[in-house]
This record gives C-alpha cells, sequence and structure tokens, in this order.
C-alpha cells in the first residue's frame, strides 16, 4: 500500500516541482523527497551514503534542483534513516532488503527504467541493485563510492588527519557531533568545509543502524558482477577523499566494461559540493549522453 503524506507543487517560473511522502512496506515505510517533474528524459533515484545517514546530507546546495529542470530526481531515507523510521522490529538491514526498498521506490514512481545515482555507501547499494535488476538500470553514477567488497575501500583518514583522529569522532557522546567530526575530514577547502557544516545542521545520523548496516553487508562481494554490466557507467572521485581514496574508484572504473571515469580535482568526499558548477555539468553532459 503506498501512502502519499504530501506533495507541494510549484509551477511559478523557474521553479521546480517537489513531492515528499512515504511508500509502505511491510518492514518500513521510506520517506521520499522528489525534485523535478516526470519528462521525456529518464527519471534518476539517488541512493545516498552513510550507512545510517538521511539524504540530508546530499541536498546542501542547488546541484539537485540545477539537475531537476529536466527530469525527476528521486531521493529516499533508507530503512531506519531520516523520516523513514517507522521499522518493523527485527527487521533485516542485509543487502537483499536494501534493494528490496529501492526496488519498492521505483514501483511507487512507475519508472520502466531510471538513471541511478550511488553516493558514498550509496554507490555500494546502486551497485547490489544493478547487479540483482540490470534491466531496469538504464545508466549509472558512482560517485565517490564504496568499493564493492566493503573490505577493500582504500581509508586513508588515519594517516592524514592524525591529529583529528586523536580526538576520536567517536568519543563524543552526541550521535550528530559524532558525525559532524567526521564531515570535518571530507573537504578539500576548510572555507567549504566550515560553510558546510554551519548549514547542515543535523545530519540525520542513526548509528544503531549503521552499525547494522555495516554488519551485514561486511562479507558481500559484488565484484564478480562488475564485469557484467552492460549500461553506461560514470565513476566520479574527489582526488583528495581520505575517506574513499580514489585508487577506490579507480578500481570500480577499471572492472566494469567502458566506465567513464572523472576526476575532480579541488575536492574531497563531496565534489557535488565543493565543486558544484563541475558536478552539474559533468552529471548532465552524461546523462543526456554527452
Amino acid at each position: 500500500m503506498l501512502k502519499l503524506l504530501s506533495i507541494l507543487f510549484s509551477f511559478s517560473a523557474g521553479a521546480i516541482a517537489q513531492q515528499t511522502g512515504l511508500v509502505e512496506t511491510s518492514d518500513v515505510d521510506l520517506a521520499y523527497e522528489s525534485y523535478g517533474a516526470p519528462s521525456a528524459a529518464t527519471p534518476v533515484i539517488v541512493a545516498n551514503g552513510g550507512p545510517g545517514l538521511s539524504h540530508v546530507y546530499m541536498i546542501q546546495n542547488d546541484v539537485w534542483t540545477r539537475l531537476a529542470k529536466t527530469r525527476q530526481i528521486v531521493f529516499y531515507d533508507q530503512r531506519g534513516t531520516g523520516k523513514s523510521t517507522r521499522l518493523k522490529s527485527g527487521a533485516s538491514q542485509e543487502i537483499e532488503a536494501q534493494i528490496g526498498d529501492l526496488e519498492a521506490v521505483r514501483i511507487k514512481f512507475n519508472f520502466q527504467k531510471f538513471d541511478l545515482v550511488g553516493d558514498s555507501y550509496g554507490g555500494f547499494l546502486a551497485m547490489a541493485y544493478a547487479s540483482a535488476h540490470p534491466d531496469r538500470v538504464n545508466k549509472l553514477i558512482l560517485s565517490d563510492s564504496a568499493a564493492p567488497a566493503m573490505k577493500n575501500i582504500v581509508r586513508v583518514l588515519s594517516q592524514v588527519f592524525p591529529d583529528m583522529m586523536d580526538r576520536n569522532p567517536s568519543r563524543s557522546p552526541d550521535p550528530q557531533e559524532q558525525m559532524r567530526n567526521h564531515f570535518r575530514m571530507l573537504f578539500y577547502s576548510e572555507e567549504k568545509r566550515d560553510a558546510y557544516l554551519t548549514g547542515a545542521k543535523d545530519l540525520g545520523y542513526n548509528p544503531q543502524i549503521g552499525a547494522a548496516v555495516s554488519r551485514a553487508v561486511s562479507n558481500v562481494d559484488l565484484t564478480p558482477h562488475l564485469a557484467n554490466f552492460a549500461f553506461p557507467t560514470l565513476v566520479i572521485t574527489g582526488r583528495y577523499d581520505m575517506n574513499v581514496a580514489p585508487l577506490t574508484a579507480w578500481n570500480i572504473y577499471k572492472a566494469i566494461p567502458g566506465a567513464k571515469f572523472v576526476v575532480f580535482a579541488k575536492s574531497g568526499h563531496l565534489p557535488s559540493y565543493e565543486e558544484p558548477d563541475k558536478y552539474v555539468q559533468v552529471v548532465d553532459a552524461f546523462l543526456n549522453g554527452r
């Protein structure tokens, strides 16, 4: 059963249609937020990172509303995160359940095929969905994505930020402050880091969900599936991403036939925030086949 919580459409000049609501499943009510109206362009679903974060960290600037001027773009909060709070007791956090949630969102919007964006951990989820439902994916974008096997992520935070790691983020009693401390290590530009954290008051972090998902996917290896990806794939990385170092993106790029690889030279883990104009140009060109 699908329940629409609220719909807000704005038709003033230059405004972007926005829609929010819930997709009800037996395990969870998945909160979604979409930008842009249905059009001839292939729609987009975005899988955000974490695990344990809501999608709110991805919408701290106008990148996605700019991209939504010509297409519909859908975000959703993964089970147990953000506004997807109604979660059945004992519900699975295994990757199969998460794939099922993304598929439920697709069905709600009646997308026969869609372009799939995976950011950070969401890249792992996107690769898992694409492996399970390759016929549904038109194009795939992996933005500073986790590796297809989580154990293979190249992460150098402790080598680059020993002083900040010494003030271990996990020592804070406040989960939100834990995550904000982590985000302080994700940027190339200190100025943009400070502006981001000033604007992002609550990152919607649920440490229990994050830990449960991490345990559930720790032994999943999607690597064998990548060679079978027949849809166009774009792999994006920030040159100075210490959370998921560019070698991770490079290895994904080399494993997917015909993939495209783009480096953002003045970005850390969030090139969509640090180099927004280039991000819009690169993503829009890829989605439009340019």
